[in-house]
C-alpha cells in the first residue's frame, strides 16, 4: 500500500455487509484502515467513553443524544449496516397473561439500556401501533452506570418513567428465568464487556416471543408504516475530519462497495436458482430493491421517525434535524 495513505483506525461489528472491509477485500481510497472487530454494545461503550478509534459503528440514538447535548466529538456518516423490526424481539413470560402488546401495561420489563436505538424503536412501535406508553411500564435496565452508554451521554430517566437498575449480581436472563421480570424488550447474550446475560431464553419453557409469528408482524408493520428501522451508523471523530475532511466520503464509498459486493453475491445465487427452476422468474423483483440503502436522502423518513421518537421519549430536548446528526458533505448522498 502506498506510504502516502492515511492511517485510520476503525471498529466494526461483523456482518455480511461489513465483512469485505474487515477482511480487506474492499479498501477505502487513500486510507490504510486498521480494523478491530467487537460486539456493538462494547463498540459504543469504548467510543462514547474513551474515543479509542478514529471511526466506528455507533448507536444512532446515543449519537443523537450526545450531539443534542453539545458533544460534537463524533459526526455521523449515513451507513446503516443493520436493520430489524425491533419490537418483534420482545420476549414475555408465558405465565403472566401477556397475549398482546397492551398486556404489557403495568408489567416489569427488562431492557439492556433504556436509550439504545433498538429500545427507542420498540417503544415507538408499542405506542404508535398498540397505544402502550413508556410510563405505563416499569423498566429494569441491565447495564450498570459505569458500563452503560448513558453514563457517557448524561442519561437520566425521562419524566414520569420508572427505570430501575438491575443489581450487578443479576441480569435480565436470570430475572426472566426466575419470574422476577414479566418481559424483556430485547435480549443480548453474546459475550461482551457491557452485557451480562448468558442464559439461552429460547430454551426456557416459560419464555416465548410476544408476537408468535415475528415475520408476519414485521411485514404488517412495514406495509403500514413503510419503515425498516435502522439502529447503527458510522461515526467519525471530528478531530480527524477537521484535518482530513475527504476521509468521510472515501469511507462512505468503501462501505457502499462492500455492501454491493455482498448484494451481488446473493443476487448471483438467486439468478442460479431461477435458471435451475428452484425459484420463479418473479423472484428477480425481490432483488431489484436494496433493503439496506445507505445515504440520508433514501432514508429520510426512517431517520426522521427515529429523531421524532428520541424527542417524544424524552431522550433529546427537541427533534433533531438530520443536518445536526450527519456530516454536511453526506446530506446529499
Amino acid at each position: 500500500m502506498p506510504a502516502s495513505n492515511l492511517r485510520v483506525s476503525l471498529i466494526l461489528s461483523r456482518n455480511p455487509r461489513t465483512e469485505p472491509i474487515i477482511n480487506g477485500e474492499v479498501r477505502a481510497q487513500g486510507i490504510d484502515l486498521s480494523v478491530t472487530v467487537a460486539h456493538p454494545s462494547e463498540i459504543f461503550w469504548r467510543q462514547l467513553h474513551h474515543a479509542e478509534f478514529d471511526a466506528g459503528e455507533m448507536s444512532l440514538s446515543s449519537l443523537m443524544i450526545a450531539r443534542s447535548r453539545g458533544d460534537h466529538r463524533f459526526a455521523g456518516l449515513p451507513v446503516f449496516s443493520t436493520r430489524r423490526f425491533f419490537h418483534t424481539w420482545i420476549l414475555v413470560r408465558a405465565d403472566r397473561g401477556i397475549e398482546r402488546p397492551g398486556d404489557l401495561r403495568g408489567k416489569r420489563v427488562g431492557v439492556p439500556e433504556y436509550q439504545q436505538t433498538a429500545a427507542v424503536w420498540s417503544r415507538g412501535a408499542l405506542l404508535d401501533e398498540f397505544g402502550v406508553e413508556p410510563r405505563e411500564i416499569e423498566w429494569f435496565m441491565e447495564r450498570t452506570d459505569a458500563m452503560s452508554h448513558g453514563s457517557a451521554t448524561g442519561f437520566t430517566p425521562p419524566e414520569g418513567v420508572r427505570v430501575n437498575r438491575i443489581p450487578a449480581h443479576e441480569n435480565i436472563g436470570t430475572l426472566m428465568a426466575s419470574g422476577e421480570l414479566d418481559a424483556t424488550l430485547l435480549y443480548f447474550r453474546e459475550p461482551n464487556l457491557v452485557d451480562r446475560s448468558t442464559i439461552d431464553l429460547t430454551k426456557h419453557p416459560q419464555v416465548r416471543p410476544l408476537f408468535p409469528d415475528t415475520a408476519r408482524e414485521g411485514a404488517r408493520y412495514f406495509s403500514k408504516t413503510g419503515l425498516y428501522p435502522v439502529n447503527h451508523c458510522v461515526a467519525i471523530q471530528q478531530a480527524l475530519l477537521d484535518r482530513h475532511p475527504w476521509v468521510a466520503i472515501n469511507l462512505y464509498h468503501a462501505f457502499v462497495e462492500a455492501k454491493n459486493l455482498w448484494r451481488s453475491r446473493g443476487n448471483d445465487l438467486i439468478e442460479t436458482h431461477i435458471e435451475t427452476g428452484v425459484l420463479p422468474v418473479s423472484a428477480r423483483s425481490a432483488i431489484a430493491t436494496d433493503p439496506y440503502s445507505y445515504g440520508v436522502l433514501s432514508n429520510h423518513a426512517v431517520l426522521s421517525a427515529l429523531a421524532g421518537y428520541s424527542n417524544e421519549q424524552g431522550l433529546t430536548p427537541r427533534k433533531l434535524g438530520l443536518d445536526e446528526i450527519f456530516l454536511p458533505s453526506s446530506l446529499d448522498l
